[in-house]
């Protein structure tokens, strides 16, 4: 599951959808006031009778447990995207999908569907800092809280309360102390303790200086900051990543990638928030000397290849075995870091080795009882790099787009409550296919009978969980999509998200779900329909 830096703090709290009976309408379904009211429900469309399959009891929890052993392992070393671990993890999916029957559909019929990401980070060979007569170097003394090529220098002016705004910072270097951060601002969830304190107090004090004037803030860190010093230079060291020629995330995002853009000189104010640095918590007495600054942050850009892994497996009916319900997962994680709790393999047992892991139980019922559209499996690379993989899929698929009946997406399917969970794209503004949703209603209701929780997939929610997973590019594009999911956890993206932590009996049950969902559609007479009017907007 990858990030939204637009999300805010996590939140507790649930309102339950209850397991509802049938097909029924989204409208049946108690939300608060707060909701958004559900559009008005177009007539059904036929649907096939709603038995369940003989060949759901091939959904085995021994199967999904050996899997995900295997996929979320040490041995994989977390499968980061744009190493070779993720590619040990691919080849290790292609393995598993010819041995249960599924069809490779890939580049020069293989399984892989090959892309480059273009990784844009600052350079540690020529970015430096000179405070003085000491000169910096980037990840070690300093970290640039951007990824901006740039050059700023001055004398120091020091603020020793970056919440006084009296002091007149126009045209000037600034070295404060970062603020202690509002506890609601910090989340609950993402990496380790101290790293989110120090996340949390660096955008607030760097929110102090938005639109003063100031060229550039110095930010020097206090106990817990320091401590997380390293850790965030292991993070924002990565730098960013993109995929051209790819469907957009959000709107108004290009589907061509832009250029590097040239180094600015900072001299004047820029608009917004100015740049900004960390220092480590010993520069401050140096600080207060007023010293000269400078800084020079270059960017350096190259590719590194991913991969998307895909399958198939015929429908039987001559007609709709030519139209696809999509399988989704991502098989990538966030690799080897640094060290939380003895442990710097970040193995992403749930995020997301049970989705990947659900799709390979579902695919061996589909090949027992095959159904009369085809089914289309697509591991996404790169999901946690900003959904690499689905933007550059959903650009260029490997079946034509108009034949794609639905995206089902399974994203961190076995932790949390055993039984709520939740589904992303059941209501509006999120939701593009009542039909769709009715589907997997009817199939949650003879299977899993989980209570669905609404909060999630609210547009207000401040994790803005909809957008953050591989649904999303397909969903832009008006195929009919959901999202299954059971929500964070405190262990996500951090070295504790093991297989040993997960609820094997869940997992069994959203992969049930999630595969009766799939039987229900690729068998009833008429394709999902999209909403009236849907747009995806934010």
């Amino acid at each position: 599951m990858t990030s939204l830096t637009r999300s805010g703090a996590n939140r507790s709290g649930a309102i339950r959808i209850a397991a509802v009976t049938g097909a029924l309408a989204l409208g049946a379904i108690a939300t608060t006031p707060a909701a958004q009211p559900p559009a008005k429900a177009p007539a059904k469309p036929a649907t096939a009778a709603r038995t369940v399959p003989a060949a759901i009891s091939r959904i085995r929890e021994a199967d999904l447990k050996r899997d995900l052993y295997a996929m979320a392992g040490d041995a994989m070393r977390g499968r980061e995207a744009g190493t070779p671990d993720e590619m040990r993890a691919s080849a290790w999916i292609a393995d598993q999908m010819r041995a249960i029957g599924i069809a490779p559909i890939g580049d020069d019929g293989t399984y892989f569907q090959w892309f480059n990401m273009t990784r844009t980070r600052v350079s540690s060979a020529s970015s430096l800092g000179v405070l003085g007569a000491d000169t910096l170097k980037v990840w070690r003394d300093f970290i640039p809280l951007g990824n901006t090529g740039l050059d700023v220098e001055g004398p120091i002016l020091w603020v020793s309360n970056a919440a006084d705004t009296s002091v007149n910072v126009q045209g000037r270097v600034v070295a404060t102390p970062v603020l202690t951060p509002n506890r609601a601002s910090i989340r609950t969830t993402v990496n380790s303790e101290e790293v989110r304190y120090a996340n949390a107090a660096l955008t607030a004090t760097q929110q102090r200086f938005a639109r003063r004037g100031a060229l550039a803030v110095i930010l020097v860190a206090d106990s817990i900051t320091d401590a997380a010093f390293d850790a965030l230079a292991i993070l924002r060291s990565r730098g960013t990543y993109d995929v051209d020629r790819a469907a957009p995330r959000f709107a108004g995002q290009s589907e061509r990638l832009a250029p590097l853009p040239p180094v600015r000189r900072i001299t004047t104010a820029v608009n917004g928030t100015p740049p900004a640095f960390l220092v480590r918590r010993t520069r401050a007495s140096a600080m207060q000397q007023g010293p000269t600054s400078q800084f020079q942050v270059r960017l350096e850009q190259f590719e590194t290849p991913s991969t998307n892994i895909v399958g198939v497996i015929r429908g039987t009916d001559p007609v709709l075995r030519n139209e696809y319900v999509l399988y989704s997962s991502h098989q990538d994680h966030d690799g080897v870091r640094y060290v939380i709790g003895k442990d710097s393999v970040w193995a992403g047992a749930d995020d997301n080795g049970t989705g990947s892991v659900a799709l390979l139980a579902a695919a061996r019922a589909f090949v027992q009882q095959k159904p009369k559209r085809s089914i289309l499996f697509v591991y996404h690379g790169a999901e946690e790099r900003g959904l690499l993989g689905s933007r550059y899929h959903a650009a260029h698929p490997v079946v034509p787009m108009a034949n794609i009946v639905a995206v089902l997406n399974g994203e961190m399917i076995g932790r949390n409550n055993p039984d709520s969970a939740t589904l992303l794209g059941i209501q509006p503004p999120h939701r593009n296919s009542l039909d769709l949703v009715n589907h997997a209603l009817a199939a949650n209701n003879l299977t899993a009978k989980f209570s669905l929780d609404s909060l999630w997939d609210r547009p207000t929610h401040p994790e803005g969980w909809y957008f953050r997973s591989d649904h999303v590019p397909y969903a832009r594009l008006n195929v009919p999509s959901v999202m299954y999911t059971s929500n964070l956890h405190p262990d996500y993206h951090t070295p504790r998200d093991k297989p040993e932590n997960i609820d094997y009996g869940k997992l069994t049950r959203m992969t049930r779900w999630m595969y009766l969902t799939g039987w229900f559609v690729a068998n009833a007479p008429a394709r999902p329909r999209v909403d009236a009017g849907f747009q995806l907007e934010r």
